[in-house]
């Protein structure tokens, strides 16, 4: 067995037809990375010219030496005991010539399933695959229970394939109908309107990257049609004619409730009616709204995100809403309708990270319990793992701070 490295063509095979396969270890992140200021190799593990494992390995300068990152972890059977230490060993022989410390890898691999039932993860055999990196010289990194990491622990999956509005929660079924009845529509959007993207994304307080960041990532991955960005705007001539519509529906069973009360006024009638006035004033003030707006032509944004389209599955990788237009349900209706968009010709939604904490007082509650509500399987994977390279070294940029001081930013 030997390694070297790949061409281009024969890095991209590999990774499209390989189980654990992802768009982070995809050409396009290599290049976004590098405007991170990474440099790059994608390298492979060869027998009788045979490709067995391959991995992109983004490298950057830390103090005197290098450090390596795979992210999502090599792309190799990690349940193969004498592949993986043949593989780890080349690996380090490979980077210490090059002045390597070590390589970070976070592996898509899930260990455990959340039983949405007791809350509780339930593990399965990946998890003997910890022992076989620790026993390979990989330091496992401790587990976060929030968002520590490079790249999330916990991932929420949507199953597109049996995905329908009645599978989903009550209350999400009723935001996401409330959103169709105050006209929300989804918009795809090319890099004309990312302003209005950046602008959404940019008030979320843990997201810390600048314009170009989003024109970077279009730019890249439009090139082979990976990207997707989607906006939800309040079409008023839609919001007035359903608020119309509702409005007499609803004074239809307001003035039957009027009749009924003066013959047979007890407390369920009487509260009735009372639920009946409150919606009628809130259809009233809906239609004053969009009678307000229609005749402007402006147009009115609430929510926006950016969508990565890798093989079989999508993955909402950052999305956000007004947060003082909270009258529109315009999250519920962004992610609902991003996944019946994509449904016939994909088989998974990542909707990306939550955390391992689901009590009511983490203060990710609320996030977690919106992705649940479109019941995703939540899976656990790995975590996180340095390969160590040069223990001195290693040592060193542990001790002088170094390493927080990247990891942490």
């Amino acid at each position: 067995m030997f390694i070297k490295e790949l061409s281009l063509n024969d890095y991209n095979t590999f990774v499209e037809n390989n189980i654990i396969g992802n768009f982070y270890q995809s050409i396009n992140y290599a290049m976004l990375k590098a405007e991170d200021g990474y440099d790059y190799e994608f390298i492979g593990l060869f027998e009788n010219n045979k490709i067995l494992a391959a991995a992109l390995i983004l490298f950057k300068k830390i103090g005197n030496h290098y450090y390596g990152y795979s992210p999502r972890g090599f792309l190799i059977d990690y349940s193969n005991v004498y592949l993986l230490e043949s593989f780890t060993q080349l690996i380090k022989d490979y980077y210490k010539k090059k002045n390597f410390a070590f390589i970070k890898i976070n592996p898509e691999i899930a260990i455990s399933k959340l039983n949405k039932k007791t809350l509780n993860f339930e593990y399965n055999e990946n998890y003997n695959i910890i022992n076989n990196l620790t026993r390979c010289g990989y330091k496992k990194l401790k587990n976060n229970m929030n968002f520590e990491s490079l790249l999330p622990r916990i991932n929420a999956i949507v199953d597109l394939e049996n995905l329908t509005i009645e599978k989903l929660g009550k209350n999400t079924r009723n935001k996401v109908k409330k959103g169709i009845r105050k006209g929300l529509t989804l918009e795809k959007v090319g890099a004309s309107k990312i302003n209005i993207i950046y602008n959404f994304l940019n008030n979320i307080k843990s997201f810390n990257k600048n314009k170009f960041y989003f024109d970077n990532f279009y730019n890249v991955f439009n090139k082979s049609n990976n990207i997707d960005y989607f906006v939800v705007k309040v079409d008023y001539k839609k919001y007035l004619i359903n608020s119309q519509k509702y409005y007499n529906y609803e004074l239809q069973i307001n003035n039957y409730l009027n009749r009924k009360i003066i013959n047979n006024n007890t407390s369920n009638i009487i509260n009735s009616k009372m639920q009946s006035d409150k919606a009628l004033l809130a259809y009233k003030n809906d239609i004053a709204e969009a009678s307000k707006y229609i005749n402007t032509n402006e147009e009115t944004y609430v929510a926006a995100a950016m969508v990565i389209k890798y093989e079989n599955r999508i993955a909402i990788k950052i999305s956000g809403y007004d947060n003082y237009l909270k009258r529109y349900p315009s999250n519920y209706f962004l992610y609902y309708s991003i996944l019946n968009y994509y449904k016939n010709d994909y088989k998974y939604a990542d909707l990306n990270g939550v955390t391992g904490d689901f009590s009511v007082n983490n203060p990710y509650h609320g996030l977690n319990r919106f992705k649940m509500s479109f019941n995703p399987e939540i899976y656990e994977y790995i975590g996180e793992f340095d390969l160590i390279i040069n223990e001195q070294q290693y040592n060193h940029l542990l001790k002088n701070g170094s390493l927080a001081k990247e990891f942490n930013k």
